[in-house]
C-alpha cells in the first residue's frame, strides 16, 4: 500500500517542469552573518560574534519563487521592491537563479524588506528587520494590480505570499482572489494577518499553527480543538481547502466535512525559516501538474521535511523529495 502511495507521489511529479506559477506577494531578501562565539562583551552580558562570512537568499514571496525554480517550474513574479542595494542584491539572486524579474517593481520611495540573521555554533542569536510595512497606492498599486492580470491568463495557479509588508491590502487581496474565480485558476494564500476574512473564497489557505491559533482563538491542544479550529478557519474563509502546517506533528488537511493529517517526515530539525514558502510552493505546483489535494499535501509535507533540516532559507529539488519518498519506504 505504502509504495503504491509513493509511486503516486513520485508519477504527479513528472507534470512539473515549466509549470508556470504566479507569485504574488512581499519580496524579501534574507541576509545571514555567519561567525563563532568566544567570548561574552565586556560591555554588556551578550556574545561577541566573530563574523565568518555572510550570505543572501531569496525570502519571503521570493523564497517561494526559489523554491518553484528549484523544482523546475517557471514562477511568474510580481511584487515590489525598493531603490536601494538590497534590492539589487535581490534581483541578482533572482538571475542567478534564472527567476524573471519582469514583473517586479521599483520603488525609490520605498527599502526592500531585509531580515538579517546572525548565526553562531549553527544557533541564531538575533535577526535584525529593515522594512516599511505602508500599504502600496497610487500608480504603482495600479501597475501591481495590472500585472497580476496580465500574468493570471498565463498561469497554471496563482500562490499569494502575504508577510505583511504592505504588499497585499485586503482590497488587492479580494480583487485578485475575485479575478482567480473568474479565470477559474487555483489560488492559494499564505496568511499573515489575523483577519482571516481577507482571504474569503481562496481556493486554499495554509496557516502555520500558531497563526491558526491567533486567527480563530482557539489553542490547538489536542485532536478535539484541531478540528475546532479547522472548522471555524473553513467557516470564516469560506475556502475549498485549509492546510494547518504542525512543526513535527506533520499537517491537517481540511475540507468541507472531511479532514485527514499527514504526519511528519523529517528525520532531523535544523531550522525551520521558510519552511512554508517551500510547502505552499509545491502544494500550488503540484495541483497546477493535475494531482489531487491529499497527493499535493503528501508532496509538500516530503518537501517541508527536506528544508527543515537545512540550515537557513532553503529550497527543494525534485530529486530531493525523491530520495524522501524512497526513505520512507
Amino acid at each position: 500500500m505504502t509504495s503504491q502511495k509513493n509511486l503516486q507521489l513520485e508519477e504527479s511529479m513528472v507534470r512539473f517542469s515549466q509549470q508556470p506559477i504566479l507569485v504574488v506577494g512581499d519580496l524579501i531578501l534574507d541576509r545571514f552573518v555567519w561567525g563563532r562565539v568566544e567570548r561574552i562583551s565586556p560591555e554588556a552580558p551578550v556574545p561577541v560574534v566573530e563574523v565568518v562570512t555572510e550570505t543572501v537568499h531569496l525570502g519571503g514571496a521570493a523564497n517561494v519563487a526559489s523554491n518553484l525554480a528549484s523544482l523546475g517550474a517557471q514562477p511568474l513574479v510580481v511584487g515590489t521592491i525598493g531603490g536601494d542595494k538590497e534590492g539589487e542584491e535581490l534581483l541578482e539572486e533572482f538571475r542567478k537563479q534564472g527567476i524573471s524579474s519582469e514583473g517586479v517593481l521599483r520603488d525609490t520611495q520605498r527599502i526592500t524588506s531585509t531580515k538579517t540573521r546572525i548565526i553562531a555554533e549553527h544557533q541564531q542569536v538575533c535577526r535584525t528587520d529593515r522594512e516599511n510595512r505602508a500599504a502600496l497606492s497610487g500608480p504603482l498599486l495600479e501597475d501591481v494590480v495590472s500585472l497580476y492580470g496580465d500574468y493570471m491568463e498565463r498561469a497554471g495557479a496563482i500562490i499569494v505570499s502575504d508577510y505583511g509588508k504592505g504588499g497585499l491590502s485586503a482590497k488587492v487581496l479580494q480583487t485578485l482572489i475575485q479575478q482567480s474565480r473568474r479565470v477559474g485558476k487555483f489560488l492559494a494564500v499564505d496568511p499573515k494577518d489575523r483577519d482571516f476574512s481577507i482571504y474569503r473564497e481562496a481556493s486554499l489557505v495554509t496557516p502555520n499553527k500558531r497563526e491558526a491559533e491567533a486567527a480563530s482563538g482557539v489553542n490547538i491542544v489536542d485532536e478535539e480543538s484541531l478540528l475546532q479550529v479547522g472548522n471555524i478557519l473553513l467557516e470564516t474563509t469560506a475556502a475549498q481547502y485549509l492546510l494547518i502546517t504542525r512543526g513535527e506533528e506533520g499537517m491537517t488537511l481540511f475540507e468541507a466535512d472531511r479532514h485527514f493529517n499527514v504526519p511528519t517526515v523529517a528525520r532531523e530539525v535544523f531550522d525551520v525559516t521558510g519552511a512554508g514558502d517551500t510547502v505552499i510552493a509545491v502544494l500550488a505546483l503540484a495541483v497546477a501538474a493535475g494531482s489531487s489535494m491529499r497527493v499535493a499535501a503528501g508532496l509538500a509535507n516530503h518537501a517541508a521535511g527536506v528544508v527543515v533540516g537545512k540550515l537557513g532559507t532553503a529550497s527543494v529539488t525534485v530529486d530531493e523529495i525523491l530520495l524522501s519518498i524512497a526513505a520512507e519506504g
